[in-house]
């Protein structure tokens, strides 16, 4: 017996998406006030082993008790490779699933491990009759999941963003890199232009959002201002936040500025007197501006009409 339900909107801002360990009540009930688009109760890294099972307690305590507002809520499992997956799932999704909204799921590799998640998700929503589907965001950390990102990110409708996890990416690359995943020797242009590039077009491929790396310095707001810039220019729509400090900052760097969508309105209503005038290209500010020029005028607006108040 089949179950449907609604599929979960992608569209939703995720200009930052704040980690915070599971295991501590305090941090979390200070994280759903932040101010972030996403925040995530991390079942994987933050938290310590002999703490997982509690701490997925804590999670269901604050989906089912917390005030969360248009905050995006989530929760970061732990990878299919371990022995606590499977029950982090179930147990979450049986006791709070009605008021989950993604799974995050570490080091994909290939669409079967998607699959794997589509497929348990899809039989507790038929078993507990829930009314919304629950959306997924895969983490791309490993060198397989890297050239396998395409293929990930169409694997399931239900996904809603493909991250780019650049500390076990570091690692499965066997790269030289410091403790903010910075090349140690001179390396000209952005380290990890390659990646991210590689993430991006596998997002718009499948329609869905980009989601750029942690910066482990939170200490270096100008850093990571910096660094937020670098991968708004190649096209993602947001960035991890390991601290409540990034998270303006971040909501900041990806909102279209006012100059951005001044221009994007004023060649919106240019091209569309033009077009009906039978005109397909015109110019605006002495520049030449046709059909594609007016792709990135609808990406200006979107992303400016989906960007709440920081």
């Amino acid at each position: 017996m089949t179950h449907a339900i609604p599929t979960r909107p992608a569209t939703r801002p995720r200009r930052s998406e704040l980690a915070t360990p599971a295991s501590s009540l305090k941090m979390l009930t200070k994280a759903v006030g932040a101010g972030a688009d996403l925040v995530f109760m991390d079942l994987e890294d933050a938290c310590a082993v002999n703490a997982k099972v509690q701490a997925r307690q804590n999670i269901v305590t604050m989906l089912n008790e917390a005030e969360w507002g248009r905050t995006i809520r989530a929760v970061r499992v732990n990878g299919l490779d371990t022995i606590w997956c499977h029950d982090d799932v179930i147990e979450i999704v049986t006791a709070a699933g009605e008021n989950l909204d993604v799974i995050i799921v570490p080091k994909v590799r290939r669409a079967r491990d998607v699959w794997w998640f589509d497929v348990l998700l899809s039989q507790l929503e038929a078993k507990l009759g829930l009314h919304r589907r629950i959306g997924l965001e895969v983490l791309i950390e490993e060198a397989e999941g890297l050239e396998n990102a395409v293929e990930i990110a169409t694997a399931s409708p239900r996904l809603e963003a493909i991250i780019l996890g650049a500390g076990d990416l570091s690692a499965s690359m066997h790269a030289r890199v410091d403790t903010n995943f910075a090349p140690i020797l001179p390396y000209p242009g952005d380290f990890w232009h390659y990646a991210r590039t590689k993430v991006v077009a596998a997002a718009r491929t499948a329609g869905i959002a980009a989601i750029d790396y942690p910066f482990p310095n939170y200490q270096d707001p100008d850093a990571y201002e910096r660094d937020c810039g670098q991968a708004g220019v190649l096209g993602f729509d947001g960035k991890w936040c390991i601290h409540p400090s990034q998270i303006d900052i971040a909501n900041e760097s990806f909102r279209p500025s006012s100059d951005e969508v001044d221009w994007a309105v004023r060649t919106q209503q240019a091209y569309r007197e033009a077009e009906a005038g039978g005109t397909g290209a015109i110019a605006v500010d002495g520049m030449l501006v046709d059909a594609a020029h007016m792709r990135h005028v609808e990406t200006i607006l979107s992303r400016a009409g989906q960007a709440r108040p920081s």
